[in-house]
């Protein structure tokens, strides 16, 4: 039967409507699935007070209870111009201290392809939001590159406009450099996204709301992949003047929450993002992932007591809301990262709606613990959520949690004797009870807007166990110049020294695949996790190192062919130990070897890995060369390495001509056993009766023109387009001399410069050396007798990446099983790059 119809044609009406219905039902579950599906937390980037400046030094901040909040730098404002604690004046401000960034004046301009002047011209926060978004993707495992044109979409938070209250003149560039607009659609522009790209304002709750979109976006399939965070930058002090009038900044300058002596916030400043997949995405991409994030909710406060007031009922629903999203309980939540902004009446209101929601169906011996980062680094505001989030990740991801900064005593407003919800005072683990583990994430914006997000811990990676290793592991290193390249492999050899336990090959794979390749390039070749950690740290000495090579690519790879090898290249055991240690070549071999099952007396793996003299006869010779050339190249393409033309010597042109389509590996083989054959059976100088046979076999199989270019041994020089050997052409080509030389003197005045040697050895290679004048091409063999096969193929690789070729990654790792590491990301080489005095307001003096 041809269609649905008639295979279903013998069942009643009742039937049928049962199989409909069971159809439909298979959609809406699949529907639900997705709608609720969990979202994978992949990659983390992060620029905060303190130095936090990667998700490994925020940790440190947060487990040892660090206070990051410090004076107001000079390069901001005079605080002494503004500063009165009694605000006797409308223009002052009752505090002096915040959680300030290093450097924000300084930026890579040319690695994000920009002028200095016109980047002078930007708002900080869109700089910001451009290195820390790399630096997540980097984290990730994401080279950059790779998702241009994908839709990934951006979700950013941003509320502040300091920079553009500096210009003294009309922003330049019709508004790019200030519009908060840009900040989410220049990150679409420079990596090339087509998602859905946008900024959105609901004051301290912004970049928490942004995760709510993002997982929204996830789940319809509006993006792939999804940057969502905030940033912040104060650059002035009206905010702070017009926040301290309101009663809402802590005079000390210490956001103390839940305590008795709470007295406002203090304002902070920061970048977050956080790289979003569906988890089924994450899984299939074998991406490491961090946490999970299972629910999250929105919602408003409406009409209040006050249009900043805070609702605590809206604040439960809210609550109600995401773990319902989440289908998690609420007593599984083990602990609560508060908004906790330190108010003496925010708080309680807070904490109140947790205990409500949280502490239902708790039992007391069920601990929920409550913190809140502010403590460390201030109110980040429209970056506050954000940095909530990426806290609680670290808590789930180690399995701690981190102490409440400047608590002492309880604010008597909040009631915690006789439930089972605490304030974490000590770094500890997370509390049991509970299974997940679970927590929950909070921020408010003063306008009423409220988000919550939960999350789970991730699942335990599943590490599959390779088949097979490789002995040797080439690492790749690259940046935008030659200093950033010394700084970024000095970085990753402190890295490993402080992480002994990697495996190499993971390290290797996160380099290789999770990186975006520049023109300074450093590739190496190590056995062992301390030679690597020795090479590295030796190229950042300035100094030289066997299996160490660098160099800065040219604009454009040289053109590039393959030189495939002819009989007398052939020595016992060839390519024993990469049959053993490489699927690839293993399953292209062993298909060339069946291709010759009944036809040969002896299996030709066999003969090929033993050291008998077999090999040496002709009979078993070519079909073993050409079976073994072709698997290399099988092996090559994997990798991406594509040749521009291909040339072969005597048999090795059979090779050539199947690997640039003239016939399939099939036919090819039938056409070089019956040559074999021929060959092994007439005596020397009677290549014309050979020749006669050969053309009746050759005629019975299909030639096409060649897609590759192809040279000739007859003519030595290339087939004309459209043109390619047929019959007749293996016919001469038996009883002529091969023109080697000829052929690489026609590379060259075509501008070929880069050879690469398919076949057991270097012969080619060696002799094509002495066609052209020294230090004019680079000749690379694929394997070298006497030679470890992985040291010369990784020599050959090593090579071509530093030539410029372009190398697939995914397929040079894709036969070993690897887990992604989060190493040490690319080192921006910033400068001061901000406008003339003449050209902002100056907030010195007053």
């Amino acid at each position: 039967m041809s269609n649905a119809t008639d295979r279903f044609a013998h069942l009643s009406p009742l039937q049928r409507a049962l199989l409909k219905l069971e159809e439909l039902q298979g959609k809406l579950t699949a529907a639900n699935r997705a709608r609720n599906e969990p979202i994978a937390v992949v990659g983390i980037g992060c620029r905060f007070p303190g130095g936090a400046d990667s998700p490994e030094s925020y940790w440190d901040l947060l487990k040892e209870g660090r206070d990051a909040i410090r004076e107001v730098p000079e390069d901001r404002w005079d605080v002494e111009a503004f500063y009165d604690p009694e605000l006797a004046s409308p223009f002052k401000m009752n505090t002096r201290w915040g959680g300030f960034l290093e450097q924000v004046d300084r930026f890579d301009p040319d690695f994000f392809g920009l002028s200095k002047r016109e980047a002078a011209g930007m708002d900080p926060q869109q700089r910001l939001l451009l290195e820390v978004s790399w630096e997540a993707l980097e984290h990730a495992g994401i080279a950059p590159d790779k998702i241009a044109g994908s839709r990934t979409g951006v979700f950013i938070g941003l509320m502040t406009f300091d920079f553009f209250k500096l210009l003294n003149d009309p922003p330049a560039r019709g508004s790019t450099g200030v519009a908060n607009s840009i900040a989410a659609n220049r990150l679409s522009y420079f990596f090339d996204l087509r998602g859905p790209s946008m900024v959105l304002d609901t004051a301290c709750s912004s970049s928490l709301v942004t995760i709510d979109l993002a997982c929204q976006s996830l789940r319809s399939g509006s993006s792939q992949i999804a940057l969502a965070g905030g940033v912040n930058v104060i650059l002035s002090p009206d905010a702070t003047i017009s926040s301290s009038q309101a009663g809402m900044m802590s005079p000390d300058g210490r956001c103390k929450s839940f305590d008795e002596r709470a007295n406002g916030y203090v304002r902070g400043e920061g970048c977050g993002i956080v790289v979003l997949k569906r988890l089924s995405d994450a899984v299939a991409d074998g991406d490491r992932i961090w946490a999970l994030i299972r629910g999250s909710a929105v919602n408003q406060d409406g009409r209040t007591n006050g249009l900043t007031a805070p609702n605590g009922l809206s604040q439960q629903a809210v609550l109600r809301a995401a773990l319902d999203n989440a289908g998690v309980e609420a007593a599984r939540i083990g602990y609560v990262e508060a908004h906790g902004t330190g108010t003496p009446l925010g708080d309680p209101i807070e904490v109140e709606a947790i205990k409500q929601v949280y502490g239902q169906n708790r039992p007391l011996d069920w601990p929920c613990l409550l913190g809140s980062a502010k403590t460390n680094i201030g109110h980040l505001e429209s970056a506050a959520g954000i940095a909530a989030l990426i806290k609680v990740v670290l808590c789930l991801h180690h399995r701690q949690i981190p102490p409440v900064v400047h608590f002492q005593n309880l604010n008597p407003n909040i009631v915690l004797e006789g439930t089972a919800f605490r304030i974490a005072t000590a770094l500890q683990p997370w509390p049991g009870g509970t299974d997940g583990p679970f927590a929950g994430v909070s921020s408010f914006g003063f306008g009423g807007t409220n988000a919550h997000v939960v999350l789970e811990a991730a699942p335990a990676p599943s590490i599959a166990v390779p088949e097979v290793t490789r002995p040797l592991h080439l690492l790749t290193l690259s940046a935008r110049s030659a200093k950033a390249l010394t700084v970024l492999a000095s970085r990753l050899a402190d890295y490993l020294e402080r992480e002994p336990d990697l495996d190499l090959a993971d390290v290797a794979a996160t380099l290789n695949t999770g990186r975006t390749h520049f023109a300074h390039r450093l590739a190496l070749i190590a056995a062992s996790l301390p030679e690597a950690r020795f090479l590295l740290a030796t190229f950042a000495e300035g100094k030289q190192g066997a299996g160490l090579a660098s160099a800065r690519t040219g604009d454009s790879p040289p053109k590039f062919a393959f030189l495939f090898a002819g009989q007398g290249s052939q020595y016992g055991g060839m390519t024993r130990e990469l049959y053993q240690t490489q699927p690839t070549f293993r399953r292209a071999l062993d298909h060339c070897a069946q291709l010759t099952d009944g036809v040969l007396e002896r299996p030709l793996l066999e003969v090929i890995f033993s050291d008998s003299g077999a090999l040496d006869r002709t009979l078993y010779t070519q079909p073993a060369l050409f079976a073994l050339e072709y698997a290399l190249v099988q092996l090559w393409r994997s990798w991406g390495v594509e040749p521009d033309a291909v040339l072969g010597h005597g048999l090795g042109e059979y090779v050539a001509a199947c690997i640039a389509g003239v016939f399939s590996v099939e036919d090819g083989m039938k056409l070089v056993l019956g040559r074999a054959k021929l060959m092994e059976a007439l005596p020397p100088g009677e290549e014309i009766a050979a020749s006669v046979d050969l053309a009746r076999l050759a005629e019975s199989i299909p030639h096409s023109a060649p897609r590759l270019a192809l040279l000739s041994n007859v003519s030595g020089d290339f087939f004309a387009p459209g043109k390619g050997p047929d019959s007749h052409y293996w016919c001469t080509h038996l009883r002529q001399p091969v023109r080697f030389d000829q052929q690489i003197q026609a590379l060259a005045e075509r501008q070929f410069s880069l050879f690469l040697e398919i076949g057991p050895s270097h012969t080619l290679s060696e002799r094509g050396r002495r066609c052209l004048p020294e230090g004019s091409a680079t000749w690379l063999s694929s394997l070298k007798k006497d030679t470890n096969d992985w040291q010369e193929l990784l020599s050959a690789l090593q090579a071509l990446y530093l030539q410029g070729v372009a190398i697939d990654w995914q397929g040079f790792e894709r036969d070993y099983p690897h887990q992604r590491l989060a190493l040490p990301t690319y080192p921006f080489e910033r400068r001061r790059c901000w406008l003339e005095p003449h050209e902002i307001k100056s907030y010195r003096g007053g």
